[in-house]
């Protein structure tokens, strides 16, 4: 259970910020860099719900529980440490990353093969899951970037890697099933 009875601490005033086991780093370190666009991510995923409705509704609240998920772990440095700490912590799973690919498979069902790429838009809906699905890649580029220099959950950053391809298939479905897609027309205004 969290508990804040104070917002401000205080203790990044002077550009630190504490990690999930405690150590201490710049605020533009690559691991608060990631997560913390795993929380814009987040903020994204919330505005696209205020367009959506049903089942996509539903999947987009567990997607917005799932990256609070990420976003603890990505902040606990030091996997090896796991065992032996006092509280375990929160690691994303394959299951969370298998349950995404499960949904964009239903989802591909749905929509017509595509022959043409899409411009981000249609609906209002639409045009905000683009935004997740371009934010979410960057946070995935961060976190590969991450894995290249420190331990990351490889977990984590396939998460990513599919919650990209979620959101664009959920831009589809937002889409009437793809056929209100704005197609992508090269050299249209030359």
């Amino acid at each position: 259970m969290v508990v804040l009875n104070k917002i401000y601490t205080k203790t990044g005033d002077a550009g630190e910020t504490a990690l999930g086991d405690g150590s201490r780093v710049t605020k533009n370190a690559l691991r608060v860099q990631s997560y913390g666009t795993v929380d814009e991510t987040n903020a994204t995923v919330g505005m696209a719900r205020l367009y959506a409705v049903g089942e996509l509704d539903a999947q987009l609240a567990m997607i917005q529980n799932d990256l609070f998920d990420l976003g603890a772990d990505l902040c606990r440095p030091d996997m090896a440490k796991d065992a032996d700490a006092d509280h375990p912590p929160l690691r994303m799973t394959d299951a969370q990353v298998s349950r995404l690919e499960t949904q964009i498979d239903a989802m591909t069902k749905e929509v017509e093969p595509l022959r043409s790429f899409i411009l981000p838009g249609g609906s209002a809906l639409a045009a905000h899951l683009h935004l997740c699905r371009t934010v979410s890649r960057r946070a995935e580029r961060l976190s590969v970037e991450l894995a290249s220099a420190e331990t990351v959950n490889p977990a984590a950053v396939k998460y990513l890697n599919r919650l990209s391809d979620w959101f664009f298939q959920a831009s589809r479905i937002a889409n009437d099933n793809g056929k209100n897609d704005v197609l992508w027309v090269p050299g249209a205004n030359r």
